[in-house]
């Protein structure tokens, strides 16, 4: 057995987080109010009533945050920027106090030599948009489109790569199907719609990109939560096809040219009257690398009942299942063979415990991120072109519907103080950084 496991060379190591999840500064500068900033008003929406009005505080302290990447020794930062910052009314004028903000953040990034890896759309959609219907209006895609040719035209020359959207998937189903995230809608039919439109929008962003970045990478992050049926019975195997189908295929497939998955659409039974002549060529523009967030498996009943986890869990009810990461890649490197992967999000929530000077020993966290690299570093083994890892995330902080009650971050922040302490975790993922290799534990 080895003492370590060695990545392939230039392989990149980086950690992730969110515009409204850490920015804070909500009405600074000519921000205006985002789906999130209203959500976070509804009653028991949040599940401990708080918001994102300062977060980590990042937009004042992005200096020390940089700082602190290149003191991990990360290679790449991947956040993303606020629409309602660029163009506060949704369309039209761009706000060049809120670009100015991005733009230092990018040079602050390269004087440090981290590459700046953006994400278009982090799920704070700008609240005037939502008044017109939001993603269920098909000119929010023609919106958005816009809006990255303002953003791309400014940080385009040294931002290396742009993912157009997050988790569309989350966007579409809990926030118009379930209601669980912003605007909190709870529509079967708008979230099929939701989901369509976001997924023009992408495609509708790709040439954008590629006008005013031409030397950048483009592409997508996705989620991949894979499915299994919690017995051999006929009915569970079917429900979780059903389930891989909205929850996996329904995105991925459009992208790889294949339009959406036939069963899953007669399953859920959607009518696909927004499909427009030319949308899925639209959709399907080749993607320079396909971003994969991964964080647990799931297990289906067709009667509706949660199924027993066999497996320990996170803070978050997740079971931690590092061999689904490895499933993920291969499967889609099989099923479509894009030319390149970043793990863009793998990470726990964990109940850390803060020694008196706020220090965190993670283990848990560490033995979680050591367990799925090795599965990253199997799936390379086996031939899928993964050329980094993003863990998610930099700091603990608005952890969406769960507010601040959730723990993702390899950095503390002590919520009274902003004060950053770098947990065990995020030691240990520095040194795996700088030497290329995870060590055997």
């Amino acid at each position: 057995m080895p003492d370590s496991i060695s990545f392939p060379r230039n392989f990149l190591w980086g950690s992730a987080t969110s515009s409204f999840q850490i920015e804070g500064a909500t009405d600074e500068d000519g921000r205006s109010e985002s789906i999130w900033d209203r959500f976070c008003k509804q009653q028991d929406a949040i599940a401990d009533n708080s918001n994102g009005n300062v977060a980590c505080d990042h937009y004042h302290r992005y200096k020390e945050d940089v700082q602190l990447l290149s003191s991990l020794g990360l290679q790449a930062y991947r956040f993303s920027i606020a629409w309602p910052r660029v163009i506060p009314a949704g369309t039209g004028a761009i706000n060049q106090k809120g670009l100015d903000f991005y733009d230092r953040l990018v040079d602050e990034l390269l004087n440090a030599n981290i590459s700046p890896y953006a994400t278009l759309y982090h799920w704070d959609l700008p609240q005037i948009l939502e008044d017109k219907n939001g993603w269920v209006n098909r000119d929010t895609a023609y919106a958005f489109a816009d809006y990255t040719k303002a953003v791309v035209d400014r940080l385009g020359d040294r931002v290396a790569s742009w993912a157009t959207l997050n988790e569309p998937f989350v966007s579409a189903s809990l926030g118009y199907k379930t209601g669980e995230h912003a605007p909190g809608r709870k529509s079967p039919t708008d979230s099929f719609a939701a989901a369509h439109h976001l997924l023009l929008a992408h495609g509708l962003a790709m040439p954008v990109i590629r006008e005013f970045a031409p030397k950048s990478d483009a592409g997508i992050v996705l989620n991949f939560t894979p499915c299994y049926p919690a017995t051999d019975s006929a009915e569970d195997k079917k429900a979780a096809n059903t389930t891989d189908g909205w929850d996996n295929r329904w995105y991925v497939e459009p992208i790889a040219g294949l339009g959406y998955p036939a069963d899953a659409v007669e399953a859920l039974g959607w009518d696909q009257k927004e499909i427009q002549p030319d949308d899925l060529n639209i959709i399907s523009t080749p993607i320079d690398f396909l971003g994969i967030n991964y964080y647990t498996r799931q297990l289906q009943r067709a009667d509706g009942k949660e199924p027993v986890k066999p497996l320990p869990q996170t803070d978050m009810g997740w079971e931690i299942y590092p061999q689904g990461i490895y499933e993920t890649l291969t499967r889609l490197h099989n099923s479509h063979g894009f030319k390149k992967y970043f793990i863009t999000e793998n990470g726990a929530a964990f109940a850390d415990n803060a020694d008196e000077s706020d220090f965190v020993d993670d283990q848990n966290r560490v033995d979680y991120f050591h367990d799925h690299l090795q599965q990253v570093h199997r799936a390379i083994q086996s031939g899928v072109p993964v050329n980094g890892y993003f863990a998610w995330s930099l700091f603990d902080n608005f952890e969406w519907a769960f507010g601040y009650e959730k723990r993702f971050g390899l950095v503390r922040v002590n919520y009274e103080t902003l004060e950053r302490v770098p947990k065990a975790s995020a030691l240990w993922f520095g040194e795996v950084a700088k030497s290329n290799q995870i060590p055997e534990r």
